[in-house]
């Protein structure tokens, strides 16, 4: 809508509602300085300096553009929390069964054995109710007697092990849980408890923010390019307004020297160097990390165990470089606390240090002692980026523990006087190392950890992976990768070779070899891969086992209503096993609901309605998935806090159906069902000729509306045009300056041929259609390269690139 100046009959101004201006992702400050007009309907203008406002007439589109000095932070696949979308209310139940099923080739003994997990629950508003659960039936028999019931055995158990809700708190940048839960924690070994924990969520945070970067800020005197590179190498680039400019998501993964170059419009460079480096213990500056929590501890069972306790750690990005952190946790006669500070070493890398004491008052004698027991624990962990040889090296590790430091898990089991004290850590080292050498085809990966004991031997575990990419004749894309491993855990070790070698066989199949030498048996195998389409693909192997032939296969299929995996084993004089395993979920609103496939239980998804119509593909993380009889699909593992899209693939529609708006996009919070509607109409196509009564055509770009207001054609030359889900008796409007201007009524029954041209008079209206006819004027938003259309969003307004 539009309204006269009170001041200047000649202007005219937009109305710029208060929900299109939350949805423009303002800063919070300036956001709760503007101020209102007609009835606080309509933002007052001339508040926002640079703010630009024109109407396009052609494109029925409202563009706005808004400096990005006011605006939240915002990337491609990222939005700020004005943005976020809770979802609608509805219920979920997600599972994953396995069964598989053994025959023993020596003893004639059969195995059956069934699986499973899932989470069922509810959303309401922003909360989310969660119930997990598990469940597991084994039967074994042996075939010498099968009348005799001694030789038979089946256990079966079913567990609910975990209930919980938790919901977001966008203005903090946290998340708020009740229930069961695990501590996860930055600073202290987690535990099992119920109770409650307010936390800073670094999934709200943009996914380049998730950890320490710099920021790299400046001021363009005109519309400009900032680009950001390291070794000639461009990481980073972007279009910015006039005005000052602040960038924040370079990425936690970026170390070294970056060079900023700013490129104005006027022709000006602005150039310079940021040097940084990043690590998990780091925090940006002036960025508070936080978690406070409450409860009881309790087991597997849903036991309590201790008393009462309560804890809390934070993290705080003092200055440029410096971080410092620290928590507690304490019950009765449990408490810790911890200190530790970071610092950016800028070439040198980034190093952090801290030291964790326990304190426990032990009332009764146990296998970890009796009465007061104090000691202290030690980590220093450091990461650097080798730029010039394009690798990284973590040391993650070293962690010096003194014989009498207790974790709250180790407390717990103190407490109960009949546990033997097991695992009593002394020092813990690990490296972590990864090497890409682009130009020779080779990478080498090295996960290695040594840890010692108190109370028992200590264990060395490695993985040690080296890779070779190369071409061979008119042979390309072959890859041989040998890996040399050893694992050590309970007394056991398990240590070997495995090598691997692929050859393309077509675009879409490969001949594999793999060998596999250490402890156990020594095998090998040649193998087929080939993928069907994105939904399917299966292997098929063939090989040898300790001098036995062995034959496997595998077939997994994505579908609509699960995820499907089939496997078969056969191995000479041993045994043979098949298997299946299922991956879904339900998910059930107001909306309607429909069957679907998931990975992650409970997780975020987007109940997507194509009006009605059924087998619609839609596409949007993996293989497309297609609407059910009653034009309900959902799309499952949406991303928190991402921009997801979905659309619709074209290609692959019903004869019978048309989508006149195919991409649909959300910003879901974590366990939300979002909900987007497309646009599809069902019905046949034609090709017609609209004539007015005095013998005239609709002018070129007229509109074809249906009775729901959905565009079925545009009017081209000579009154031609294209229509598409249109029925037999239909009755529509044709628009042309902002207003239905004549009506169409198609025939009974429609020929048989309809791509002939059907004549079709076009009786005209003597009065404007009302406002809610006339074709919508979309305001579209420029921030930077970007446009928003509110059709799009999930508070009416959303980003495309």
């Amino acid at each position: 809508n539009w309204y006269v100046s009170e001041n200047d009959p000649t202007k005219t101004y937009a109305c710029l509602t208060p929900e299109l201006v939350a949805a423009l992702g303002l800063k919070e400050g300036i956001a709760k300085s503007l101020q209102w007009t007609h009835n606080d309907e309509c933002l007052k203008p001339g508040q926002l300096d640079g703010m630009e406002v024109e109407n396009d007439l052609s494109q029925s589109a409202l563009l706005l553009t808004v400096p990005q000095a006011y605006l939240e932070y915002t990337s491609s696949d990222w939005d700020p929390p004005s943005r976020w979308d809770d979802g609608i209310s509805g219920l979920i139940a997600d599972y994953s069964l396995n069964a598989q099923t053994r025959h023993q080739e020596q003893g004639g003994e059969d195995s059956h054995d069934i699986s499973g997990n899932g989470t069922v629950g509810a959303n309401l508003g922003a909360w989310r109710f969660r119930a997990d659960w598990q469940s597991d039936y084994q039967h074994t028999r042996s075939n010498d007697d099968e009348d005799d019931s001694s030789n038979s055995t089946t256990s079966k158990n079913w567990d609910w092990s975990r209930y919980y809700a938790w919901r977001a708190l966008p203005s903090l940048k946290a998340k708020l849980s009740l229930g069961e839960d695990y501590l996860n924690s930055d600073i202290f070994d987690g535990f099992n408890y119920i109770g409650s924990s307010v936390s800073t969520d670094d999934q709200m945070l943009p996914p380049n923010l998730r950890g320490y970067a710099p920021d790299v800020s400046g001021v363009a005197h005109s519309s400009a390019k900032v680009t950001i590179s390291q070794m000639g190498r461009v990481l980073y680039e972007t279009q910015v307004p006039a005005g000052p400019f602040r960038i924040q998501d370079i990425g936690d993964s970026v170390s070294g020297t970056l060079h900023v170059r700013v490129e104005e419009q006027n022709g000006q460079v602005q150039e310079y160097d940021v040097t940084t480096a990043s690590m998990p213990f780091l925090t940006r500056q002036g960025q508070v990390r936080y978690k406070v929590m409450m409860g009881r501890p309790e087991d597997w069972n849903h036991k309590t165990e201790g008393g009462f306790f309560s804890g809390g750690e934070a993290s705080w990005g003092v200055a440029d470089g410096w971080s410092l952190y620290g928590g507690a946790l304490a019950d009765e006669h449990y408490q810790s606390a911890a200190m530790g500070v970071g610092r950016d070493l800028a070439q040198f890398g980034a190093l952090a240090f801290d030291v964790t004491h326990s304190h426990v008052n032990l009332d009764h004698d146990s296998a970890y002692g009796k009465g007061k027991l104090d000691g202290n624990s030690f980590r220093v962990s450091y990461a650097k980026d080798f730029d010039e040889l394009n690798s990284r090296v973590t040391f993650a590790g070293y962690r010096f523990s003194e014989k009498n430091f207790m974790t709250m898990s180790e407390y717990l089991d103190a407490s109960q006087s009949d546990m033997a004290r097991t695992g009593n850590d002394k020092e813990m080292y690990t490296i972590t190392y990864n090497q890409n050498f682009a130009a020779a085809g080779v990478s080498v990966y090295l996960n290695y950890s040594h840890r010692t004991y108190w109370d028992r031997p200590e264990q060395t575990n490695y993985n040690l992976m080296f890779s070779h990419y190369f071409n061979m004749g008119s042979i390309r894309n072959m890859s041989i990768s040998v890996t040399g491993y050893r694992y050590e855990y309970d007394d056991n070790t398990d240590k070997g070779m495995y090598l691997s070698m692929s050859i393309p066989w077509s675009d879409s199949s490969t001949v594999t070899y793999n060998g596999s030498y250490g402890s156990g048996s020594d095998s090998s195998q040649v193998g087929y891969f080939n993928r069907i389409d994105d939904a399917t693909h299966y292997q098929i192997n063939v090989g040898t086992s300790e001098q036995h032939g062995s034959v496997d296969g595998y077939l997994s299929h994505d579908g609509t209503l699960a995820k499907v995996d089939l496997s078969a084993n056969y191995h000479e004089g041993e045994y043979r096993s098949a298997g299946i395993a299922l991956q879904g979920g339900a998910t059930l609103t107001a909306h309607g609901g429909a069957l679907h496939r998931t990975q992650n239980m409970g997780g975020t998804r987007l109940l997507i309605d194509a009006d009605g119509i059924a087998n619609v593909p839609v596409e949007s993380n993996g293989a497309p998935v297609y609407t059910n009889m009653f034009g309900k699909a959902v799309v499952a593992d949406i991303n928190n806090y991402y921009r997801n899209q979905a659309y619709i693939d074209l290609n692959n529609l019903p004869e019978d159906a048309e989508a006149t708006q195919s991409v649909v996009q959300a910003t879901l919070t974590e366990g939300a069902i979002g909900y987007r509607k497309f646009k599809v109409i069902s019905g046949q196509k034609a090709m017609a000729v609209l004539r007015l009564r005095d013998g005239s055509y609709p002018p070129f770009g007229a509109e074809v509306k249906n009775d729901e207001q959905q565009q079925v054609g545009i009017v081209d030359d000579e009154g031609n045009v294209y229509l598409a889900g249109i029925n037999a008796g239909e009755h529509m409007m044709v628009f042309w300056e902002g207003s239905a201007q004549c009506e169409i009524v198609l025939p009974k029954p429609l020929p048989a041929d309809l791509f002939r041209g059907l004549l079709l008079p076009c009786e005209q209206k003597g009065t404007t259609a009302p406002d809610s006819l006339a074709p919508e004027i979309k305001p579209v938003i420029q921030d930077q390269t970007r446009q928003v259309t509110p059709s799009e969003a999930p508070t009416s307004i959303s980003a495309t690139q």
